[in-house]
């Protein structure tokens, strides 16, 4: 049995669709800039706020075990975790956003420097 049922607004709905999920790359890069600085926290404290544009490597302890996180040519990485699923390894490298390690409470975030250290609209 073959359906051949498809109207001209089901393809204009499929085209919007599709220029919007395209359009969503572009604007969440346009909302993430590139960061100048990495923070990394633990179980929710912050325990370091490093400049992205110096190469380096962190080797901390999470809940579980030892992670080594790495800064190199502007990005950053979790080189290596003592969970299981490595999840947090694969991300890979990047520029901007955040790479959680659930199992071991490791949250590694590129962002730009806090100008203002304040309430922000969110939080009051």
């Amino acid at each position: 049995m073959r359906h051949n049922n498809i109207t001209l607004a089901d393809k204009v709905l499929l085209s919007i669709c599709i220029f919007l999920s395209f359009y969503s790359f572009v604007y969440v890069k346009e909302a993430m800039p590139k960061g100048s600085e990495v923070r990394i926290e633990v179980d929710g404290k912050l325990k370091y706020t490093l400049p992205l544009n110096a190469d380096r490597t962190v080797e901390l302890s999470g809940v579980i075990g030892r992670t080594t996180i790495e800064i190199k040519r502007g990005k950053v990485r979790i080189k290596d975790a003592p969970c299981t699923n490595k999840i947090c390894i694969h991300e890979g490298w990047i520029e901007r956003g955040s790479i959680v390690c659930l199992p071991n409470k490791v949250v590694v975030t590129v962002s730009g420097p806090d100008k203002n250290k304040g309430p922000d609209a969110i939080s009051g």
